[in-house]
């Protein structure tokens, strides 16, 4: 198991990653049902790095 420090991080670093978790999730949906109405091969590549960007985040990669 990974030793997870709270304060490792700058203060601004994880005020970034709270803000971008909360807008994170507005953005997937909006990708996704844009790619559901036109399929373009940036839109399936925008989507899918939303999605990572996402795991990221609230999986506490990074």
């Amino acid at each position: 198991m990974r030793n997870f420090q709270k304060y490792k991080y700058r203060p601004w670093f994880r005020t970034f990653r709270k803000w971008s978790g909360q807008l994170i999730v507005p953005f997937i949906i909006f990708q996704f049902i844009r790619t559901i109405f036109l399929p373009t091969v940036f839109d399936i590549l925008l989507l899918s790095f939303f999605i990572v960007i996402a795991i990221s985040i609230f999986f506490d990669v990074i």
